[in-house]
């Protein structure tokens, strides 16, 4: 696989530094039961590293001493973590909401019969990927079958009261491009998933974010092959705005990879350049029990012009200064 690193390292893209600490994104492991092109931690079935217990009880310490408001967890596929259960109860016990980035698949594998009913009960909130409401385009993204799976899950968890008005339980669904191009903008592409997900399956949902395409490890390496890699970053930078820069979500989030090493955001732990957390050039999530983060540099390279472009990318979707036409 080619390394994109160096490629993205020297940057024109602008200083930033973290604002108030609010969510904590924890990649618990890299295994996952699907392997996807755009998939820019590399996740699949023969990964093996996963977060050991120890780091896992950290997590509600940490959540605890810094007041956070959110864990949002990732991999991988998060749920094939012995642990992931565990560590659901414990956050949302101190009141923290939850985020579950879940691939819908997962939901129909062997042992997780009762997945569903685990992530209502604990009224976790499933941000869903779903790259198409055609079945042809998710199948050649991840995988022959995987529309009909994801389907089957979505409607699992309408049925629990997921995406229904006055449930609490919220749903929503990730929608990537598929190639070197940038998403459509939001609101109209949510319209038209929630026009035809429920003419068709009877589905529905809160919101679709749609999140840009990272040019590093699996597409960014895609790219290089492809010989569009340059072309790609003439694009994200041409469609740079200002007004997403206060929005970009290492201002109020850390990332943690599988060993418990902290990053300014998910694409940088895949890069492999650590947050610079008070003196700490390799911080670990056990520095977050005595120090505050607040107003920490973030590390950055061209690679983030992927999150200004455009009407911005982020966890969460399209930027909110964007999202009110700013």
């Amino acid at each position: 696989m080619h390394a994109t690193l160096p490629l993205l390292r020297a940057s024109d893209f602008p200083a930033l530094r973290r604002s108030r600490l609010t969510t904590l994104q924890v990649n618990l492991g890299y295994r996952c039961n699907q392997t996807c092109v755009h998939c820019h931690v590399n996740a699949g079935p023969g990964r093996t590293e996963m977060m050991d217990s120890a780091t896992i009880k950290l997590i509600p310490e940490v959540l605890a001493a810094r007041k956070l408001e959110t864990l949002d967890l990732t991999g991988g596929a998060p749920e094939l973590h012995l642990r992931f259960r565990w560590l659901v109860r414990a956050a949302r016990e101190l009141g923290v909401k939850v985020i579950d980035r879940c691939n819908l698949t997962i939901l129909s594998e062997p042992g997780q019969d009762d997945l569903a009913d685990f992530l209502a009960a604990q009224q976790v909130e499933v941000v869903a990927s779903l790259p198409c409401y055609e079945a042809g385009n998710v199948d050649k993204q991840r995988g022959k079958g995987v529309f009909e799976r994801s389907i089957d899950g979505l409607q699992q968890l309408n049925r629990l009261g997921y995406g229904q008005p006055g449930s609490g339980l919220m749903l929503n669904l990730v929608f990537n491009p598929q190639g070197a191009e940038l998403p459509p903008e939001q609101s109209a592409l949510q319209a038209a998933y929630q026009r035809e997900l429920f003419s068709h399956y009877g589905i529905v949902f809160n919101r679709l974010l749609t999140i840009t395409n990272m040019p590093i490890q699996r597409f960014g390496s895609t790219l290089i092959s492809h010989g569009q890699f340059e072309l790609y970053m003439a694009l994200l930078k041409a469609n740079h705005r200002e007004a997403n820069l206060s929005q970009v979500m290492c201002r109020s989030m850390l990332s943690v990879d599988w060993q418990g090493r902290l990053y300014d955001c998910d694409f940088n732990q895949m890069l492999g350049l650590p947050a610079r957390v008070k003196g700490k050039p390799r911080a670990h999530l056990r520095d977050l029990l005595d120090i505050d983060p607040d107003g920490a540099p973030i590390e950055v390279a061209d690679h983030c012009y992927g999150c200004t472009a455009g009407h911005g990318s982020s966890c969460g979707g399209a930027l909110e200064t964007d999202a009110r036409g700013h």
